[in-house]
């Protein structure tokens, strides 16, 4: 089904039993978690860099940056490389559960009462169907 002018697609991920998106055409690749090196001085929530043929990319531990607990390695949890402002991106997640298409009219902007990483992460909030997709 092609995607029409008022649709975007999303790559679904978990973190903590919640659900969230990031724009398609943001993800290079989803590959499984590779060992990481450390990096002195770097936030707790960069769980340090990995090589992918070639490039050094960094990974957060996005439970950690969204103030949960480490994450658990499991044989669900991804990595998802995103490039952001030109520099390629790990994004360390528990599971990613599916490619979904959202109507643009679907998608309303944060609340203003949300604190913290809403500037920053937020974009929007999707409606589909019950469930809220930040």
């Amino acid at each position: 089904m092609p995607l029409h002018a008022g649709m975007m697609q999303f790559v679904i991920f978990s973190i903590s039993d919640e659900e969230f998106a990031i724009d398609i055409k943001k993800v290079k690749e989803i590959i499984r978690v590779r060992q990481s090196t450390r990096v002195p001085r770097a936030p707790s929530f960069i769980q340090g860099v990995i090589n992918l043929r070639g490039d050094v990319i960094p990974v957060i531990d996005l439970r950690k940056r969204f103030g949960f607990d480490a994450t658990e390695v499991t044989n669900e949890t991804r990595t998802v490389i995103v490039e952001m402002k030109g520099d390629l991106l790990g994004l360390l997640v528990d599971a990613v559960i599916e490619v979904l298409r959202i109507d643009n009219e679907a998608i309303e902007p944060p609340p203003n009462n949300i604190a913290g990483l809403k500037s920053e992460c937020i974009s929007g909030i999707g409606k589909v169907d019950e469930r809220l997709l930040i």
